[in-house]
This record gives C-alpha cells, sequence and structure tokens, in this order.
C-alpha cells in the first residue's frame, strides 16, 4: 500500500527520496515524510497530504544536506492521516527512525508490554510499536541494529517492508520484508531501496528483490548482506537486470497517466503476444504452458483467483477457456477464497491474476492452494514480483508499467494472456479444428489496430461524458463475454469520479435493477452485434419505456439501437470471444472524461492505492 525509499551513498539524498516518492504516489497518499542524516543529526520532516505538501515543508524544515537519507509516502491503516501518524517514526531515544508498509496485527499487545516498561508513544500507528521494540531489543539484548532488527521481527504478526537506521550507525541501513515488496538498486558504492524500481531506473539497472522473511543489513563501503529472518542464514542474492526504462513512467504529454495508459493499450497487447502468438506458423508459443502441459490438459478445474479489475479479467477468461477449451472454470475473489476453506486437489490448475504481483489476497491464494498440491501458474504484469516467484509457472502480461491507479492496459493484456492459453490448450485437447484456430489468431493479431482506430472516439466519448458528469448513479449492462465488461465498466466509474454505479447482466435487470430507472439514470448497456444480440436490443427498449437514458456500445453499422438510444459509440466488429479488448476502451474513455469534468484526482482516486500489499 505504502511507497518506500531510501538512499545511502555519495550523492545528495534529499532530490532522490523527493523524486522516489513521487514516482511511488500510486501506492499511497494521504500524506508523506522524509528523514535525512547529514553526519551528525537526523532531520525529519513529514506532514499529511501528498508528496508535494512534504516537499513545501521539508525545504523549510530540513536546512542540511546528507548523503542517507528514508521517505515515506502513505496509504493509512493504522491511525488517520495526519502528521503525526506520517513516516518516518523515530523511537523513544530519537537515535532509530523506520518506514514501514504492512501491517504489525498484534501491535497492541506489544504496545502495552512497552508501554509497561516505560515507553511512550506519539501516534496511533503500529509502526511506532515495532521501532520501539526494536530499540527495547537492542538495549536489552546488547546487540548491534540488525539482530535487533531481526529479534524483534521474530516477535511480531503481520506484514511488512520496512527499512531501519541508526543515527549511532552512520552509513548503514537494516531493511526486512514479509508480504510486502522491496527492491533494492545496486549502484557503484551507493544504494537505492524502494517499493519498486521506479525511483532509481535513472541509477542503475541492477537490483535485488527481497524474499519473504529475508533481511538486508547494507553498508557503505561493505556491500549488502541478506539473511533469513527465522535462522539467521546467509542466502546469496541474485541480482537481476532491469528492463523497464525512464520513459515509459513519465506521462508523455499525456494530461493523465490514467489517459496515457488508456491510449497504450494497442501497443501493449501487441508486447504481450509478441513472439507468443505465431500466425504464420499457426502455433501459440508459451513455455510456461508448454512446460506443463500435462498439468492443464489433466486439469479436473480450473479457478482463477483474483482481485478488483483483475478478477473482471479472469470472468471473461470463464467464458474462453470453456467455450475453446472445454475445461470447467470457477472465478474466485482471492479474499474469499483464502478464508472459505475450498475444495482444491492435486488435479485442479489455480491462475493467479494480479498487476502487481503483489496482491496479498492473491499471494494467500496461491499458498493455499500449494498446500493443498494444486498446480498454480501466475498471470502479472511486473517481473520478479511475489506472485512470479510464489507460482510454479506463469506468464507476464508485458504491459509495461502502470501508474494510474485505475487498471486500464491491465484489463486488455491480461485477457490477452488468457485468451492465448485457451487457444493453445484447445488446440492440445483438439476441441478446436485448425481452420477456426488459424482465424482466431488472425483476429486477434488484429486487436491493437482495431484498438487503434477505436480510440479516435475520444472526442464523441467525451462530448456524452458532458452530459452525466452530474449524474448521481448509473447502471451497466451486459451479456455472455461482455458481462464482465460491464462490471468493470461500473468499477471504473466508481474508482475515480465517485459516482455510484453498478453492473448487471442484462437479463438480470428485470429481477430488481429495473426498479431504479427514470429519466435521470444514464444506463451503459454493450449491444454488440454477435451474441444475444436481439435479447439485448429488447432489454434496450425495456429501458427506453422506463425514460431511462441509454449509452450503448455497438458494433459499426447497427441500425436498430441507433433507433432507440440516446447515444451510440460504435466499435470495429471482432469474434465475440475478443470483444471485451474492444467494448472496454469507450468505458474506459467515459470514467475518464467525467471523472475531469468532475475535477477529480484521476491517477490518484480519493482512499485508493495501486497496489493492495495488506488484507
Amino acid at each position: 500500500m505504502c511507497g518506500i525509499v531510501g538512499y545511502l551513498g555519495h550523492r545528495e539524498a534529499y532530490p532522490i527520496i523527493i523524486e522516489g516518492l513521487k514516482r511511488l504516489e500510486y501506492r499511497g497518499y494521504d500524506s508523506a515524510g522524509i528523514a535525512l542524516f547529514d553526519g551528525t543529526d537526523l532531520k525529519i520532516s513529514k506532514t499529511k497530504g501528498k508528496v508535494s505538501d512534504l516537499e513545501e515543508r521539508s525545504e523549510k524544515e530540513i536546512t542540511t544536506s546528507g548523503s542517507l537519507g528514508i521517505g515515506h509516502t502513505r496509504w493509512a491503516t493504522h491511525g488517520v492521516p495526519n502528521d503525526v501518524n506520517s513516516h518516518p517514526h523515530a523511537s523513544n531515544s530519537g537515535e532509530l527512525a523506520i518506514i514501514h508498509n504492512g501491517i504489525i496485527e498484534n501491535y497492541d499487545a506489544l504496545k502495552k508490554e512497552l508501554i509497561s516498561r516505560g515507553y511512550t508513544f506519539q501516534s496511533d500507528t503500529d509502526t511506532e510499536v515495532l521501532i520501539n521494540l526494536i530499540e527495547d531489543v537492542k538495549k536489552n539484548e546488547n546487540v548491534k541494529l540488525g539482530k535487533a532488527v531481526q529479534i524483534a521481527l521474530n516477535q511480531v504478526i503481520g506484514a511488512y517492508a520496512i527499512a531501519v537506521f541508526d543515527k549511532t550507525k552512520p552509513g548503514e541501513v537494516v531493511i526486512a520484508r514479509l508480504g510486502s515488496p522491496l527492491a533494492v538498486g545496486i549502484g557503484e558504492d551507493e544504494f537505492f531501496i524502494a517499493s519498486d524500481a521506479s525511483p532509481f531506473l535513472e541509477y542503475t539497472k541492477n537490483a535485488i528483490y527481497l524474499e519473504d522473511e529475508e533481511m538486508a543489513i547494507i553498508r557503505l563501503g561493505k556491500g549488502i548482506k541478506v539473511r533469513k529472518i527465522k535462522d539467521d542464514s546467509l542466502v546469496v542474492p541474485y541480482v537481476q537486470e532491469l528492463q523497464m526504462n525512464l520513459e515509459q513512467i513519465e506521462k508523455g504529454g499525456y494530461e493523465h497517466f490514467m489517459l496515457k495508459e488508456i491510449h497504450e493499450q494497442p501497443r501493449a497487447i501487441r508486447d504481450t503476444y509478441r513472439g507468443r502468438l505465431l500466425r504464420d506458423e499457426a502455433i501459440i508459443k508459451m513455455a510456461g504452458v508448454e512446460d506443463n502441459m500435462k498439468k492443464f490438459l489433466n486439469a479436473n478445474r480450473i479457478i482463477i483467483v483474483a482481485c478488483g479489475t483483475s478478477w473482471h479479467a479472469g470472468l471473461v477468461a470463464e467464458y474462453i477457456f470453456e467455450e475453446f477449451s472445454r475445461i470447467p472454470v470457477e472465478v474466485e475473489y482471492a479474499s474469499e477464497f483464502r478464508y472459505r476453506n475450498p475444495v482444491i486437489t492435486e488435479n485442479d490448475v489455480v491462475i493467479a491474476i494480479s498487476q502487481s504481483g503483489e496482491t496479498a489476497d492473491t499471494l494467500a491464494a496461491i499458498k493455499l492452494a500449494k498446500s493443498k498440491g494444486a498446480f498454480v501458474f501466475g498471470v502479472c504484469n511486473v517481473v520478479g514480483s511475489s506472485i512470479a516467484r510464489e507460482t510454479h509457472a506463469g506468464a507476464y502480461t508485458h504491459a509495461g508499467p502502470e501508474i494510474g491507479v485505475a487498471s486500464t492496459k491491465a484489463f486488455t493484456t491480461q485477457i490477452t494472456v488468457l485468451t492465448l492459453i485457451a487457444l493453445r490448450l484447445a488446440r492440445a485437447k483438439g476441441t478446436m479444428t485448425s481452420s477456426n484456430f488459424r482465424l482466431y489468431l488472425q483476429e486477434l493479431e488484429l486487436i491493437p489496430q482495431k484498438v487503434e482506430q477505436l480510440l479516435k472516439v475520444d472526442e464523441h466519448v467525451k462530448e456524452i461524458a458532458k452530459q452525466y458528469l452530474l449524474s448521481t448513479n448509473c447502471l451497466y449492462l451486459g451479456r455472455g463475454y461482455n458481462f464482465p465488461v460491464a462490471l468493470e465498466g461500473a468499477l471504473k466509474l466508481k474508482e475515480i469520479s465517485y459516482i455510484h454505479a453498478e453492473g448487471y447482466p442484462a437479463a438480470e435487470m428485470k429481477h430488481g435493477p429495473i426498479a431504479l430507472i427514470d429519466d435521470r439514470m444514464p444506463v451503459i448497456v454493450i449491444a454488440t452485434s454477435k451474441g444475444h444480440y436481439e435479447k439485448v436490443v429488447s432489454n434496450i427498449q425495456e429501458i427506453k419505456s422506463r425514460k431511462g437514458k441509454i449509452i450503448a456500445v455497438v458494433t459499426e453499422g447497427d441500425t436498430a439501437v441507433k433507433e432507440i438510444a440516446d447515444h451510440v459509440i460504435e466499435i470495429p466488429e471482432s469474434e465475440e470471444a475478443f470483444s471485451p479488448l474492444l467494448t472496454t476502451i469507450p468505458l474506459q474513455l467515459l470514467s475518464y472524461h467525467i471523472a475531469v469534468m468532475r475535477n477529480c484526482n484521476v491517477d490518484q482516486p480519493r482512499n485508493l492505492a495501486k497496489s493492495v500489499t495488506v488484507e
């Protein structure tokens, strides 16, 4: 949830920390803070609000320079967003400082114990409890900082990514992770610490990603030592070369990251199937699938686990897998799956979907499935993420960095990967003819070109948005493959414009939601020409007879819906199974433009964060 940044080396730490926090602000943005060590004293500045508020405040409060610093941008868990609860937090002595992403579940019991020993607390956070626990261990056990962190972490229950500094030991930072991501950039006698690699891309391409229950002691002139928290055993860290570049995480002339990422979808979809979809050879080549083909072909069922937008992509995949490869599919909210004591066997395949690869509930669902003997296949975007490391095999989406909190290209690239898998299994099982397989490969290869064409409706969608920016409720309807798109469209509108919206299967409208329809209710209906078209037209007529306002997404050349709807957005014709890759585009644009017109913060909607790494 929160963003962590740290630096120790030979450069000025302050600008690196501030710029790094700006790049990580998608992870949380209700408060921020920085601690800078000038060689003598530790200066801390923190505030409620965004990183820009911190920058304004810290330039007044931190008057010295230094080459060691830590910073934090917060999504509040324990304690409301305010100056006091903001990170970094200092220990009672003022010698130790910490930044923390995660939740310490047993903080209350630890806090009571520390209070009984004379410790006092200024904030409502679990993090202040942790730093004082580390200090208490350090004093009472008479150990160095690294050992104190290790002992303290063995007493806590919960999730964390932390960076701890002791001003009596300059040139050293201790970090650790359990359930929350943490990366270390390795430079020439300098080190960068961050929740992901974006803060240090221009300084180094070499990075170490800590695994769960690992800690590292970073010392200038002595390098980095990684150890297991539980048994203190040394770990040989794997240094990997980053593929991301700085240009990918900048806006590139767009007003918002979300709009940039909507327009990046043609490239993102191409990158996702590039090297996998070989149309001329009529094959799909995916190592993670090929190497485990028997697992897929012998599966009694596929269980898809995911959260949010990724769950909607999983729903689309359910239709595709069952249609193409004839394997039964269940789609589960990871947050419910992990607590339901589900029936899982060794003959099940679990597909876990997550943009970040760090979603806490999805990671927990993976571990549960593995403990039951299931084969687990991951679909994520971030190379080296926890899900990529925790699953037995998987496939990256290659969407590139997605900074906007509301997912756009993650959704379409996840569907693309899952479609490739379903097609490959269909050929292996013989549930699809060779001619149909070739047809689908050809059609899928044309999708990026059709998305490019579809993006030209932007101004038309903007004009429609002007008429509904003051709406307070909205319905989204779809059938078949496009029912999940209706859910996703409603989620986008809720996320970034704060308009209440609900998605339904069109046929379910008569079972309750139709009572809501009046002349102030906009209803977005996905009415493509293939798949239940006549029935959807009938649903539209039912809405219109009750004076509802119809915004219809239709296939080019449609005539029947045009006569009924108040507004029509045309999409290129495609195979029905691939239509979600197109129908979602105008819904993303509609949500975007309504949110902008309502003066909402599109890239950083209130109360949300990009990567949900806590329960």
